[in-house]
This record gives structure tokens, sequence and C-alpha cells, in this order.
């Protein structure tokens, strides 16, 4: 069985948070992240059910801070052996990355790549086309919200119309609950909320939503661009 390690972290929070020790609570089967991660791969597994696809029947995915591809990798395996999805998982941290590359061969999935990259620079994505499902978990709560606005608007540009957005946000210490502007924030660029799940007794938030709003053109990722940075 492979064993999935520490989940992404940006190499711009490394110097405030030992990330590698924070994640060790996904081996906790009861942890607040260990339940998010349930929830964000049950989700998955509805949007690849009902997320639009090509004319081949296929379906593109992009994962953005996607660590070591714990919110992936299995849901696809178990999907169809990942023989109608093709995805992209972009981490900073080259050991993570890695460590994505060798689960996604273990698990015998074909159409994986793992790019070594900064996912807030829309440079990144210059050779890629616009996916069918696009993960953003872990990337909300660690920047500011002007980036956390800036990112949704051009997630218009990564995803095709219809294409499905998964998402995290945590509720912070003093009892605010960020995910709401979220929320607000997916639905003034032409999102439509899915589903939200908020336990009462867990911090973690993850909402699923659909580009419904369909523009006249769509416009493409402008270059040499920052969407976020990890604070």
């Amino acid at each position: 069985m492979l064993s999935f390690g520490p989940a992404a972290w940006d190499a711009d929070a490394i110097v405030t948070k030992d990330w590698l020790r924070w994640h060790q609570d996904y081996d906790s089967p009861n942890s607040s992240l260990a339940r998010r991660l349930h929830v964000v791969q049950r989700d998955l597994r509805r949007a690849l059910v009902e997320a639009p696809y090509d004319e081949r029947g296929a379906r593109r995915l992009i994962s953005i801070c996607a660590g070591d591809g714990r919110d992936v990798l299995p849901v696809l395996a178990e999907h169809d052996g990942g023989r109608t999805v093709t995805a992209l998982l972009i981490e900073r941290d080259p050991t993570l990355s890695q460590r994505a590359r060798t689960a996604a061969i273990g698990l015998g999935l074909p159409g994986i790549e793992v790019r070594t990259a900064d996912a807030g620079a829309t440079d990144t994505y210059s050779d890629s086309q616009p996916a069918h499902l696009l993960l953003a978990c872990g990337v909300f709560g660690n920047i500011i919200f002007n980036d956390v606005r800036r990112t949704i608007a051009m997630l218009r540009t990564l995803v095709v119309a219809d294409g499905i957005v998964i998402w995290t946000r945590g509720r912070t210490d003093d009892g605010h609950d960020p995910s709401h502007d979220v929320r607000a924030c997916f639905a003034e660029h032409g999102f439509s909320e899915m589903s939200f799940t908020s336990p009462a007794d867990a911090r973690f938030r993850v909402g699923m939503h659909r580009l419904t709003a369909h523009p006249a053109a769509v416009r493409s990722m402008p270059p040499a661009t920052q969407m976020f940075r990890f604070i």
C-alpha cells in the first residue's frame, strides 16, 4: 500500500511554520485534516461524474498546491484507473512533487503530470488547456484576501464552461469564518455553488462550485502575473 506523506506547503511559508509536523495530523483518522481529506475526495468522486468532458469523453484536471497528490491520485485510481482523466498537479516543493510522481506510478496512473513550480504564477499554466475540474485545497487560508479574489477571478481562465472547482478554507481561531467571503467571491465571478461542507465540530470548510457564467469571449490568463503568494 502506498503511503502518502505530508500535504502541500509553499516554500515562502516554511520559515514561519513547520508544515511537515503540522501535516502529520493527516495520518490521524479523526483529525480535522483527515476529515477534510475525506470530504475533498468525496466531492471529487461526485465531480468526476458531473463535470463536463471533451469530445473523446475525457476530462482534464488541475490541482494547485497539490502537495503529494493525496487529494487526487487515489480517487483517480479507483475511478477508472485514470484512463479518462489527464491531470496536472502543481507543487512548489521538490520533495513533495517527487512523492506525487512516485505515487502516480505506483497507482498505475498514465496521464499524470506533476510540475515542480509556483502555482501562484500565471506562467506556470502557459501551456495548459483549461480544465474540467480544478482543486484549490490548502490555498485560500494561506494567502491574503486580495489574492483570494484575484485567484478566483483568474480561475475563469483555468476551467472550461461548466467546469467544477473544489476548494477549502478554515475557520479562524477567533470564530470568524472567511469561507463565507470565499463563497461570495465565487458567486461574484460567475460560479454557482454545488455543495458546501462546514461541520460544527471542526474548523475546515470544503466548497464545490461550477462555472455557470459563459462570457461571449473567454479571456486568456495574463502572462507574468502573480495570482497569489503564501504568507
